[in-house]
Order: C-alpha cells, then sequence, then structure tokens
C-alpha cells in the first residue's frame, strides 16, 4: 500500500483521527464547459478524513472507523454520483463529492456524545488532481 501524505490543517484539539478509504464511482458534468467530463466516466477516488476533538467515548476512541466508512464506502461505491439525491440541482465535481463527504459525516458526528468535529475531506480524483474541503469557522 502507498503512503499519501495530505494537507495538514491546525486545530486546537488534542486528538486528530484520519481515515483514507478508496471509492470506485462514475459522473458526468452536464455543461458545456467541462469539456471530456460532460461524458460519463469513472474514477477510483482516494479519501482522507480528518476527524479532532477532545474527548474520547466510552470505549476510548474518538470514533469508531468503520462507521466512517459506512457513510462514504457504502452509500457511494460503484455508483453513479449524479443518481444520488445530493446532487440533485448541483453538479458532483470532486469539489462538491468532497463538502458532500464533509456534510454526511459531520451529521454523523454531531449525534456522538463527545462531539468530535470533520475538520479536513480530500478527495483525490486523479493520481495529480485533489480538492480539500474544510469548513469555515463559524463566528462565535
Amino acid at each position: 500500500m502507498m503512503q499519501q501524505f495530505y494537507p495538514q490543517t491546525h486545530h486546537p484539539y488534542s486528538f486528530e483521527l484520519n481515515k483514507d478509504m478508496h471509492l470506485a464511482a462514475a459522473h458526468f458534468i452536464p455543461a458545456k464547459d467541462a469539456g471530456k467530463c460532460q461524458d460519463v466516466h469513472g474514477h477510483t477516488y482516494f479519501i482522507n478524513v480528518t476527524i479532532a476533538g477532545d474527548e474520547l467515548d466510552k470505549t476510548g476512541f474518538l470514533v469508531d472507523f468503520k462507521q466512517l466508512k459506512t457513510i462514504v464506502h457504502k452509500r457511494y461505491d460503484h455508483t453513479l454520483l449524479n443518481d444520488h439525491d445530493e446532487f440533485k440541482g448541483t453538479f458532483p465535481t470532486t469539489e462538491m463529492v468532497a463538502k458532500t463527504i464533509y456534510e454526511r459525516i459531520q451529521a454523523y458526528l454531531d449525534n456522538r456524545p463527545n462531539k468530535p468535529i470533520c475538520v479536513q475531506v480530500v478527495v483525490r480524483e486523479t493520481p495529480t488532481s485533489y480538492v480539500v474541503y474544510r469548513p469555515k469557522k463559524v463566528a462565535e
């Protein structure tokens, strides 16, 4: 297995968990400016999710790795991304895939008693291109 290294994001939390996963999915971008992406084509997406927090759960985990994989891999692997409800009204670009993965993971984390947060999602579409999604911090 090739080791991947991703951009780091600074945060004030004591614990940081990173989960790498991959999935095979197809998409198309129905816009004239999309060039070759107008046609249905597939990618093996490599995804890294960064979760951070100060509190561990009762078993000593920030979050269970398997849950993260279920949220992402089980939903999107071997599918046409355009068919998913979350991409209705928008195009499943790599940028939107990263943001959507963040939203799904954070919705799960919001219900955990230890309240970890997703600080970064990296989606590598090809060996030479990837997107980093980091939610903006909400002003208090």
